[in-house]
């Protein structure tokens, strides 16, 4: 539910500020429900592309309050999670903590990542790097990190599809039948802001909205930056709603007609 952008945060240290300053409403609202696109579509896209990661040593950059990093606990993997908002940290660790997965939880930023090079075999992203003030450098810093053969796999928002001009248009049941693309340009770092609008309207109205950064890219440039880093892709999906998953949650419906996520996978 986007309600417009007019200011803008480019520096490392505004943008960490912002994401502490949603942390604790994104937590109470993803955790209700209200991250329907993650839930139902793009978290299980991402598993169902990973390669297996049971036994590997593994990072997961702008791990948020630390769902998606414990589905990936959850398959076997020995985990580290990095983010740069601490109330996001603390509660990944409470939930660590009542129920242990081996993760361990550090503050830090993608641009400039706290370890040696080459120091673990894989690393994940969660809708982080679209999100991150100079994304070529997060792609560099993660490469750093990998040891040769090791992998990194990470989501964004589809840049051919989500621009700011982008419009769901549907019918008087709530049905989507197009996607509208207008021209539209935000300065780069432009703060959106919007509210989880399948949340619970009383538990998401407590909160103020989300204020986001954008920090736009063409998917030429993605595909031009993971190449600038050394690594190879191997794969990569634009996952979109089955019929059954539209028909039990219409809300996701809108990607059958054009996708909302790119998930990337490139080997050192």
């Amino acid at each position: 539910m986007p309600l417009g952008g007019e200011a803008v945060a480019t520096d490392p240290a505004q943008v960490a500020r912002l994401w502490e300053a949603n942390a604790v409403a994104w937590t109470a609202l993803s955790r209700a429900g209200g991250d329907i696109y993650r839930d139902h579509l793009n978290t299980p896209a991402f598993l169902r592309l990973l390669p297996p990661v049971a036994g590997l040593r593994g990072l997961d950059i702008g791990c948020g309050e630390g769902t998606n990093t414990r589905a990936v606990a959850a398959l076997g993997a020995r985990l580290m999670a990095l983010d740069v908002a601490p109330s996001f940290l603390a509660a990944a660790a409470a939930t660590e903590a009542a129920d242990p997965r081996g993760i361990r939880f550090v503050r830090g930023s993608a641009l400039s990542l706290p370890f040696p090079d080459g120091c673990f075999d894989f690393a994940t992203s969660f809708m982080c790097l679209m999100d991150v003030p100079r994304p070529e450098q997060a792609l560099a810093e993660a490469a750093r990190i990998l040891r040769p053969g090791g992998f990194l796999q990470f989501s964004i928002l589809h840049p051919s599809f989500t621009g700011a001009g982008r419009r769901v248009l549907r019918d008087e049941t709530g049905h989507a039948y197009a996607i509208e693309l207008r021209e539209a340009s935000l300065p780069d770092g432009a703060i959106e802001r919007w509210r989880f609008s399948g949340a619970p309207a009383a538990l998401r109205d407590a909160y103020p909205p989300f204020q986001v950064p954008r920090f736009d890219r063409s998917l030429a440039w993605w595909l031009n930056a993971v190449a600038g880093t050394g690594l190879r892709l191997a794969a990569a999906e634009e996952p979109v709603a089955d019929p059954e998953t539209a028909a039990r949650v219409p809300t996701v419906a809108d990607t059958r007609i054009a996708p909302l996520f790119l998930i990337l996978l490139a080997r050192k």
